[in-house]
């Protein structure tokens, strides 16, 4: 089985502030882009709906490695969310979890594939992660209607 390398990165400015999120898939030398905005939200809200686009758009169950330069994604799937869930989306100190929306979905769509999460340090030169922070901030840019940047 061939497997799909995902990248997937969020962008704010300010936070909260108007925020895009962008995801590349490549699959035996084929790449496809998606990406988006939302006038009010979050770095991390970003962050996870990029993985979140990433994987809706899969049209069957696939093994996939996933790249984040955001170790809350990293670390909220692979370690929180179970304990999350154990205390009714709370967080070890007792408080809400933030974006419980964004983990649900995110646990709904990670379910169906076989993923390996692998965290890459943002803005070192991985050539995956690179286009898809340029691909979020482009995203705000065409939102906004001139660059900030």
């Amino acid at each position: 089985m061939s497997i799909i390398d995902i990248y997937t990165d969020g962008a704010c400015r300010g936070n909260p502030g108007p925020g895009g999120w962008a995801a590349l898939l490549s699959y035996e030398g084929q790449e496809k882009e998606l990406a988006g905005a939302e006038a009010l939200t979050t770095n991390n809200r970003m962050e996870l709906t990029a993985v979140i686009r990433a994987l809706e758009a899969l049209k069957r169950p696939v093994q996939a490695r996933i790249f984040t330069d955001s170790e809350y994604v990293r670390r909220g799937i692979t370690e929180w969310l179970p304990g999350w869930k154990a205390r009714g989306w709370r967080t070890a100190d007792r408080k809400p979890v933030k974006n419980q929306d964004l983990w649900a979905e995110l646990e709904q769509r990670a379910g169906m594939h076989r993923l390996e999460w692998h965290w890459v340090r943002g803005h070192s030169g991985v050539p995956g992660n690179e286009r898809v922070d340029q691909l979020a901030n482009q995203a705000i840019d065409a939102l906004i209607g001139s660059p900030l940047r």
